[in-house]
């Protein structure tokens, strides 16, 4: 302790004259003492006022600068050093440095600026200030092809100083984008895929920038795919498996690059890891398990990677991840109905897997998650069965397999997602299917849910659809009796709200519905939509110039079939219709301006 003060002493006073042999003694003295105590060291130097002298010291000339940058490099790893370093002003001169041509000299600065830059936002503008991004990755595309230790080591030190100086902050990720620092990362790690410890710092620089959209374009132009496949089946360590895939997930976001993954032969690395992991419960293989299938399902959100593993049904990887449905694994499940959900995006392919029985597969599945189930893969299996449902020629096929009676186990789910999904895949399988809407339509339980599942405020999109569903029952059965099942279980109501929905494709079907109910059950109804002041609605709609084409035709339709009521005509004469009707006869659209000709003809002879 004793000679680190009297080191520290003599630094003060020496640097002024910087005689060398008494500075090098000098400087070596601290750097024993911070291999000895580096905390205790490093807050003595801070108190000392050496750290400003540091910045005379740093001079491209002097035989003692890489020990000055080591030694700043070493407190550096203390966190409460890294702002003084930067207020002792040691950033511009140790940024020059980077200028100068020798190896130690670059490889202690680059530890330095690496290490002031961990996790300092005034350590990181300081470097960005004096330029040294730009410098650092000019020595990277100049050293890239170099493959001699020394050179591999500086290589090491500048990759991890970029990511220091990087990491997590979106506008210096850009910056170094903009520099062109990807395909350069991309090379390095093709040439040095033997040394671990640079291709570590590439793959955690990888991880970095891969994030930000504007580098997924860039990626998209380098091998990076087939660099990272390559390395990836090198790899026996669950580690360093899971850091190729912390840059495999962000990167297969996007669709160029998911189909580059599939040429360069990613997907048989999956299948094999889920092979192996399958049966294991050793938590690094549940993990291993985990990843690579969640990877393969977001390979499948390509279209074109999609359709390339689907290879007209005929594809082995298809046929394995039709395997996993049946598997004990939930996890595998899980994949294995999210993986057909997206192969089922296209009508050829959805023909094509109703077709091969995989309905059976996926009903089988919902079986074993029906009491005390798994929502992830409820959700997954249902997700599966309303894509395959959109098809018309696949309505009648899946009806008659007992999808809808399958997915009716559902009902009694108190989880949004899995209720979600049980009423788009209703709604898809009646479609233009009669039988099955009446069917439905006169079943009790289910309307007094959607019924319930109307005023779900918290969750829109399962009112949204239950709202879609009552109507659909209705149009596509046309029965008295499903209207009187409505009703009876007090959906009329929230029909006539749907007419007043955001979205012109759900007002339409709502008013379409309605129209229905007044044309074959209007007595039974006639309360029920006095009530919900259908007809002051209608004049809202009518009188609103923003109202679209079919949604003032569709009201006019309506109007004429309310006045077969007398309260409800009653409203209507008391509400001036004629005057905004007659307007709408010079509407630009033909078929509204009709309808108004007739409706104004309708009311006329009613009044």
């Amino acid at each position: 302790a004793d000679n680190l003060s009297e080191a520290l002493k003599k630094l003060k006073i020496t640097s002024t004259d910087s005689a060398a042999d008494s500075l090098e003694g000098c400087l070596d003295c601290l750097l024993q003492a911070l291999a000895q105590n580096n905390m205790e060291t490093s807050e003595k130097i801070q108190k000392s006022g050496v750290l400003q002298v540091f910045a005379s010291l740093l001079t491209p000339q002097s035989s003692c600068t890489a020990k000055v940058a080591n030694i700043i490099a070493e407190v550096a790893r203390n966190e409460f050093m890294r702002n003084p370093c930067v207020d002792a002003g040691l950033i511009p001169p140790l940024v020059q440095l980077l200028n100068c041509k020798d190896q130690e000299v670059l490889l202690q600065t680059g530890r330095a600026l690496g290490n002031i830059c961990y996790d300092s936002h005034e350590g990181r503008n300081a470097v960005d200030h004096a330029g040294g991004a730009h410098i650092v990755v000019d020595h990277l595309r100049s050293l890239c092809s170099k493959t001699d230790p020394a050179s591999e080591k500086l290589l090491t030190v500048f990759c991890g100083m970029l990511m220091n100086y990087s990491n997590e902050n979106d506008t210096l990720q850009s910056q170094l984008i903009n520099m062109g620092v990807i395909p350069t990362l991309v090379k390095l790690l093709g040439i040095h895929c033997q040394n671990a410890a640079l291709t570590e710092m590439c793959l955690v620089a990888f991880g970095n920038l891969a994030e930000l959209e504007s580098s997924k374009e860039q990626f998209a132009y380098t091998n990076i795919a087939e660099e990272l496949v390559k390395l990836f089946k090198k790899q026996i360590e669950h580690d360093k498996k899971e850091m190729i895939f912390e840059v495999l997930a962000p990167l297969a976001e996007n669709d160029v690059i998911k189909l580059q993954l599939v040429e360069a032969g990613l997907v048989e690395c999956l299948l094999e890891i889920v092979q192996k992991t399958v049966d294991s419960d050793k938590e690094d293989d549940i993990a291993e398990l985990k990843t690579a299938s969640d990877l393969m399902v977001l390979l499948l959100l390509g279209d074109e990677s999609m359709q390339k593993l689907f290879e007209g049904g005929k594809g082995s990887v298809f046929q394995r991840v039709l395997s996993w449905i049946p598997s004990n694994s939930h996890q595998l499940q899980l994949a294995g109905a999210l993986a057909i959900a997206n192969f089922a995006r296209n009508d050829g392919n959805c023909i094509h897997m109703v077709d091969n029985g995989i309905v059976q597969k996926l009903m089988d599945l919902l079986d074993r998650h029906v009491e005390d189930g798994n929502v992830t893969v409820q959700h997954a299996a249902l997700s599966a069965l309303r894509n395959l449902a959109i098809p018309v020629v696949n309505k009648a096929k899946m009806l008659s397999a007992g999808v809808a009676e399958a997915v009716l186990k559902f009902l009694r789910s108190e989880m949004p997602p899995v209720q979600f999904k049980l009423l788009g895949t209703l709604r898809m399988l009646i479609d233009a299917q009669a039988e099955a809407a009446e069917q439905l339509g006169k079943n009790v339980k289910l309307v007094e849910r959607l019924v319930e599942w109307c005023e779900a405020k918290d969750h829109a999109g399962v009112m949204g659809e239950s709202n879609r569903l009552l109507s659909a029952l209705i149009r596509h059965s046309k029965s008295k009796d499903v209207i009187r099942t409505i009703v009876q279980s007090g959906g009329i109501k929230h029909l006539v709200t749907m007419a007043t929905s955001e979205h012109v494709i759900m007002q339409n079907e709502a008013l379409v519905a309605l129209a229905l109910i007044a044309a074959l059950e209007l007595v039974t109804a006639e309360k029920d939509l006095e009530n919900a002041q259908l007809v002051q609605i209608l004049h809202r709609l009518l009188s609103d110039d923003r109202s679209a084409p079919e949604i003032k035709y569709n009201s006019m339709v309506l109007i004429c079939a309310l006045i077969g009521s007398e309260p409800l005509q009653k409203e209507v004469q008391s509400m001036a219709f004629l005057e905004v009707i007659s307007k709408l006869r010079s509407h630009e659209n033909k078929t509204v301006a009709q309808q108004a000709s007739l409706t104004e003809q309708r009311l006329a002879v009613e009044s």
